[in-house]
């Protein structure tokens, strides 16, 4: 558990803050509350002083009180729990308590909120205080607000940003959002390799602080070339008049500006790496990712696959009706039209039905257990193409192994249904058909679960995005057929 520390003025003592994630929730429930208590109050003060000449002063003054509360609940809190309580509140309350964070907590929290809030709160701040919001922030930390500045804001960065700034800048803007490029920082140590560790540690200790999670520092030429890393161990541990080019490490892992940033996710995760350098084509060192950024990536990679299986995009979840319309109704515009086919299928079937009508209670059963066993599958399909595991050579391998696993629940499954069949209706024929269709669709659901992720990735695509609204369409429609079509052959 970390512990943040601060002096009190005039004394030689320190008072500790334990950090913990549940103060974010602890704190948003008690602004919650002042805001609930606060509105109620207000709202009783303004009837009694109805007609009195006071009434605005009071108002005024009492207002005044409910913002110094609130301002020193908020403000007592971490940069990233201000962010958490103001992703959680209405875009009203939001923007109040905005208005109430002190001035120098502004970049931070601007670059920990949510895509979808920080542009709310950028609306409500006038050219000065974003100004004054990017005037400490690194060239990759202003690369990642610049979507959310006005122009002239932007413009007006630029020109207080120093040459080398002004360029870096305009790199990490170049890159895509999903890159390497788009999540490295310029800000890391540099050292030749024809100096003595003596050296570097006189030239550390002239800085004002390390980068943060610097574990390594990089060892390059005078062209910037990488040639290796140097561990702030090795620093440590060995003889200050050695040369760094004898202790620096030439294993190591690095990255291009180019490369997707859930591959170097998938880097650190393997590797266990703390930082990695980014080097361009030409082996020059150009930046360097740390595992603050890959947890972002992981973060966001899991929320939008989380999201892309119900075919929905992230939205502000008190934002305005018709924006979450927009947002949700093209999918479950399709997802209509695909149980509307499957009614469809059922309807060609009416006279079979209306002859053994037990067979309506029963075919629900065998598309149900389709879809989840479809479901089931595509899951951990999905979950092995995000970490690589799929490849040409084992595609095959897999098919054959997702389907021999189906089929030996299947038949553990329909065995059962078999039964429940038989038991409702009395009929040895129907339980049988009933069998044999659970076997068939849930097959059925296994063979989508596996190619539509692998086609969708092997296209470029997202593997998750609306993969459960095929696989829903599949194994309704042909369970339907499936189950209807051998009760029409085999019962009728």
């Amino acid at each position: 558990m970390a512990e943040a520390s601060s002096i009190n003025p005039g004394t030689n003592s320190k008072t500790f803050r334990r950090l913990d994630p549940e103060d974010a929730q602890l704190a948003l429930a008690r602004v919650q509350e002042q805001l609930r208590r606060h509105a109620l109050v207000e709202h009783i003060v303004s009837r009694q002083q109805e007609g009195d000449d006071r009434a605005p002063l009071v108002e005024g003054l009492l207002h005044r009180q409910h913002e110094n509360e609130l301002r020193a609940l908020v403000n007592e809190r971490h940069p990233a729990d201000i962010a958490f309580i103001l992703e959680s509140l209405p875009k009203a309350d939001r923007q109040l308590i905005w208005q109430l964070v002190r001035a120098e907590f502004d970049a931070e929290v601007l670059l920990e909120v949510a895509d979808w809030v920080r542009q709310s709160l950028i609306e409500t701040m006038d050219r000065e205080d974003l100004l004054a919001a990017t005037e400490n922030m690194e060239a990759d930390e202003i690369a990642d607000l610049v979507a959310n500045l006005p122009p002239d804001v932007v413009a007006e960065v630029q020109k207080g940003l120093t040459v080398k700034e002004r360029a870096q800048l305009i790199e990490a803007m170049g890159y895509p959002e999903d890159s390497v490029g788009g999540i490295m920082d310029f800000e890391m140590v540099r050292v030749r390799d024809d100096v003595t560790l003596e050296v570097v540690l006189r030239y550390l200790r002239r800085l004002p602080e390390l980068p943060d999670h610097t574990d390594q520092i990089f060892v390059v030429d005078r062209t910037d070339r990488l040639l290796g890393v140097l561990s702030l161990s090795a620093l440590l541990v060995n003889d200050p008049e050695v040369i760094v080019h004898d202790v620096m490490s030439t294993d190591y892992l690095t990255l291009n500006p180019l490369d997707q940033d859930a591959e170097a996710a998938g880097a650190f995760e393997r590797y266990d790496l703390v930082s990695s350098p980014v080097i361009d084509d030409r082996g020059r060192l150009i930046g360097r990712v740390t595992i603050a950024d890959v947890v972002d990536v992981i973060r966001e990679d899991s929320d939008e696959q989380a999201l892309s299986r119900a075919g929905l995009q992230e939205e502000d979840i008190f934002g305005p009706v018709n924006m979450a319309i927009r947002n949700r109704a093209p999918w479950l515009m399709l997802n209509l039209c695909t149980a509307g086919i499957a009614a469809f299928v059922a309807s060609r079937f009416e006279d079979t039905v209306s002859h053994i009508v037990v067979l309506a209670f029963l075919m629900s059963i065998v598309a149900g257990l389709g879809g989840n066993s479809g479901n089931q599958t595509m899951t951990m399909i999905i979950r092995a193409l995000a970490v690589g595991r799929v490849t040409a050579q084992n595609a095959w391998q897999l098919i054959k192994r997702e389907l021999l696993v189906t089929l030996s629940v299947s038949l553990l499954g329909s065995a059962v249904a078999g039964g429940f069949a038989w038991w409702i209706s009395n009929s040895i024929p129907i339980a049988l058909v009933m069998v044999a269709a659970m076997i068939f669709n849930m097959l059925v659901g296994a063979m989508v679960g596996v190619l539509v992720p692998m086609v969708r990735s092997r296209l470029g695509k997202d593997p998750a995005l609306g993969s459960s609204v095929l696989l829903t369409f599949a194994t309704d429609s042909l369970g339907f057929f499936i189950f209807l079509g051998l009760a029409t052959l085999f019962l009728i």
